[in-house]
């Protein structure tokens, strides 16, 4: 009994989220987007030709937030103090952040403004007890010094929010990052028997389920900052929470997501070196320079998705190998992300070579 209803009212609580998130998507892609006039509008640095309403991540967050309203109307708040202030603290977190970026979509604010909010909201996290507090490295779980837990956990925390939006450019991608990063850490929960930690994340996956079926190329509609800002936000803080509670190093979420953050973080480093503007838009991404070469966003999506597969597959995998194995995926993945950046850039000179013989 003591697992049946635990197990019950997250499996009704799941299907409410997904279901009232697809609900919502469609009214977001019709009544709410005319409400609120928030559309985007193709531009230079844009990959899609239609205006297109972003309005879809108050789908998603409002399927997550009536998801988890239900199982704790269902199982009971959280016996522990300290795992209802790290849940408190989530869900404040969430609305900063959900809130700077509504009105970022619907006007367009100063970076300086979103950049406030964001660390304001990485601290709420922090002081909640969402920490960067070792290593988190196979085999290294040195603890950090306790002058440096704050500042790298703000800075991981604000880092996530904005690379997730950063890589949120293409028809389902980053939905389709939400469905494996999160379901391959709702089942290292699960498989621990961590449920309110599972629970959270899939419900994270199920709500960018339901948003998903609007977003699947060719997209009838974004999910806006709003949307991806609040996915990166639950990367991070979900990531710190599962490594502080044990569940797995944080290297491990790390690889989940590394999809979007190797792509994101090399692209950073890359425009920063040529000393451009790494704070502007741009279409630097190595998705987006593979439709610019020619690729479909459906080729690419699924080309991506495999990808995004792979590494939450083996991220599930991984706290079960031992030490030199883990250190053995990593480099077979640095390997992969190498061969991934040479075959964005020989399909960039193949159009190039094209378009010089036409």
């Amino acid at each position: 009994m003591k697992v049946l209803l635990p197990s019950l009212s997250l499996g009704l609580a799941l299907l409410t989220s997904g279901f009232l998130s697809a609900w919502l998507a469609r009214a977001a892609n019709g009544r709410i987007a005319t409400f609120l006039r928030a559309l985007d509008h193709p531009n230079e640095r844009s990959l899609h030709q239609q205006p297109t309403p972003r309005t879809g991540g108050l789908a998603i967050i409002a399927g997550f937030s009536l998801g988890l309203v239900l199982y704790i109307s269902v199982a009971g708040w959280p016996a522990s103090a300290q795992v209802g202030r790290l849940l408190g603290a989530l869900l404040l977190a969430v609305a900063i952040v959900g809130g700077v970026s509504l009105i970022d979509d619907l006007r367009e604010l100063p970076r300086r403004y979103r950049l406030l909010a964001h660390i304001l909201a990485a601290a709420v996290l922090v002081t909640g007890g969402m920490r960067w507090e070792t290593s988190g490295l196979p085999g290294i779980q040195t603890p950090l010094p306790a002058l440096l837990v704050w500042p790298l956990s703000v800075l991981l925390i604000v880092w996530m929010i904005n690379l997730y939006n950063f890589m949120d450019g293409m028809d389902g991608f980053a939905a389709t990052m939400a469905l494996f990063g999160f379901g391959a850490l709702a089942w290292l929960g699960f498989s621990q028997g961590a449920w309110l930690f599972a629970l959270v994340n899939a419900l994270v996956v199920a709500s960018a389920s339901g948003f998903l079926s609007l977003n699947f190329p060719p997209a009838r509609l974004f999910m806006g900052d709003v949307g991806s800002s609040v996915l990166g936000l639950f990367a991070a803080g979900l990531s710190l929470r599962g490594a502080q509670q044990g569940l797995f190093p944080l290297w491990v979420a790390v690889l989940a997501f590394s999809p979007f953050i190797v792509d994101a973080t090399w692209t950073l480093l890359r425009r920063a070196l040529k000393g451009e503007r790494v704070w502007e838009a741009h279409r630097s991404h190595h998705y987006q320079r593979l439709v610019l070469a020619g690729w479909s966003h459906r080729k690419t999506l699924v080309r991506a998705s495999v990808l995004m597969a792979a590494a939450a597959l083996c991220a599930v995998a991984a706290p079960r190998l031992a030490i030199t194995e883990q250190w053995t995926l990593i480099l077979a993945w640095a390997g992969i992300y190498a061969l991934i950046h040479w075959r964005v850039t020989l399909a960039e000179r193949q159009i190039k070579r094209q378009a010089a013989l036409r």
